[in-house]
């Protein structure tokens, strides 16, 4: 076989194997090659081409037409045409029976077949790829959300030590958000649609040459069937963005949640809190001169991967607008567009990365539970002060026991290590209003502000609900 350029848009670094057939660089004309030969379907069930020559559009022709390479049309363009369409159908040409080569592009504008096979190649990308690739992901991640839906930890804001919660929460939370976007992937997905409209877009060769069929349909309704699309209400030489680039937005949106699940799993494994561990195989390496480092590089190329994929979206909103009925600005931009994918494949590629006994990286990610005790009692004397201020506000107290909590008793409980109840005690033997609110607190609550690991709200019950509904979405989505 033929050796084919299979590089992907990009960095030559990142190159998901799963993306070669759709996005490979000699790949790329196989669908605009596709478009082509629906045309010709057309014409020739619509008698345009005389029955004889059509027969001469065999299923072996076809194929190579389908197999002619980008190499291959780069240097018919660079020779002859200075034109990419002019160069495909040049180089389709000399496959072609000279009997239905004349017939080849026509009526077609070269958009026609450029951003039709685009979206072609789009979604072929997501059902081929991302699509089974998030499966696996969802469900190992739900599993991981089941299994520590009750492992205590602390939860985090700004940095800091704020509310009891699991790690299940955690990384429900996270699992959440995969799952929303990749409902609006499907969703976008299912909305792209395709254009044979002509050179501005009002189908004026389709009409004013007769490409009437009697049907009802029409011409550009017949070809676009036979590719499983609709077409755009209504075109210039181009389709609307916006279609394509809701489906894009949608990709970055899980990029994101990859890159959040990267954040926060890199800050977990810091040396000083150490609640989560990244697998480390056999002759890994963490650092080049420091042998005893285990650094987390999984987890900070899922959120580098992140980094790169957002700013590839500014070029979509470069192309959101364009001249009149088109002008070629963003013809050399769009062609990054894959670059989006790319990167999201690599992301969900780390996740399910499998070591030599067939285990994902995902899978083989464990907590350590020891740590995550040990941090959470760092601050276990204070972090109830929530609940403790509510409660005595809800018991009567008459000042403000916010103030009181904050300024007064946390400082005193850190300064000597005792519980914020600890100090509330001693302070009331002092205080006879203080003293009657705390014993309006009813039982129940007073036991639990002994008890911090149990104020974890619905942080288990939340935990299960998410996982079981994502697997129930993403048995829907497959």
């Amino acid at each position: 076989m033929e050796n084919l350029n299979t590089m992907l848009p990009g960095n030559s670094r990142y190159q998901p194997k799963q993306l070669v057939p759709v996005f490979g660089y000699d790949n790329l004309y196989k669908k605009v090659a596709q478009v082509e030969i629906a045309t010709l379907e057309t014409l020739g069930e619509m008698k345009i081409i005389p029955p004889k020559d059509f027969k001469k559009l065999t299923r072996e022709v076809k194929q190579k037409l389908l197999c002619i390479k980008t190499s291959e049309v780069d240097i018919a363009e660079r020779e002859i045409t200075h034109h990419d369409i002019r160069a495909w159908v040049r180089c389709a040409q000399k496959i072609l029976d000279k009997d239905i080569a004349q017939w080849l592009h026509i009526p077609l504008t070269s958009y026609d077949a450029l951003d039709t096979a685009r979206i072609l190649q789009f979604r072929e990308a997501y059902e081929i790829s991302i699509k089974p690739s998030l499966s696996r992901v969802v469900d190992i991640f739900s599993n991981l959300v089941k299994e520590n839906s009750g492992k205590i930890q602390i939860g985090r804001t700004h940095g800091q030590h704020a509310l009891p919660i699991t790690v299940g929460f955690w990384l429900a939370t996270i699992l959440n958000r995969i799952v929303y976007s990749w409902e609006q992937i499907d969703r976008f997905s299912g909305e792209l649609t395709g254009k044979i409209s002509g050179a501005v877009g009002a189908h004026n060769a389709q009409l004013g040459l007769g490409f009437t069929l009697k049907d009802g349909k029409t011409f550009e309704e017949k070809v676009l069937k036979k590719l499983n699309l609709q077409p755009a209400p209504i075109s210039t030489q181009i389709l609307p963005p916006e279609p394509l680039g809701y489906f894009l937005f949608s990709c970055i949106s899980l990029s994101a949640s990859l890159g959040q699940f990267g954040r926060d799993a890199r800050h977990l494994m810091r040396s000083e809190i150490g609640e989560m561990v990244e697998s480390f195989e056999k002759g890994q390496v963490g650092s080049s001169t420091m042998a005893h480092k285990r650094n987390p590089i999984n987890f900070e190329n899922l959120e580098g991967m992140w980094l790169r994929t957002k700013n590839e979206f500014g070029k979509v909103l470069d192309t959101l607008i364009s001249e009149h009925q088109r002008d070629l600005v963003g013809s050399s931009i769009a062609r990054d567009y894959p670059i989006i994918l790319i990167n999201l494949q690599q992301q969900l590629n780390t996740l399910l990365k499998e070591n030599k006994k067939g285990k994902t990286f995902l899978e083989r990610l464990s907590i350590n539970e020891e740590m995550c005790e040990a941090n959470f009692q760092k601050n276990a004397n204070i972090i109830l002060a929530e609940p403790l201020y509510i409660a005595l506000q809800m018991s009567g107290y008459p000042g403000d026991a916010h103030e009181l909590v904050n300024h007064v008793l946390v400082p005193e409980a850190q300064r000597g290590g005792y519980s914020l109840l600890e100090v509330l005690d001693d302070m009331a033997k002092n205080d006879e209003k203080l003293e009657a609110a705390i014993l309006k607190i009813k039982p129940e609550i007073l036991r639990l502000l002994k008890n911090p690991e149990r104020y974890i709200g619905d942080a288990r019950k939340k935990s299960l609900e998410i996982a079981k509904s994502a697997q129930k979405i993403a048995k829907k989505l497959i």
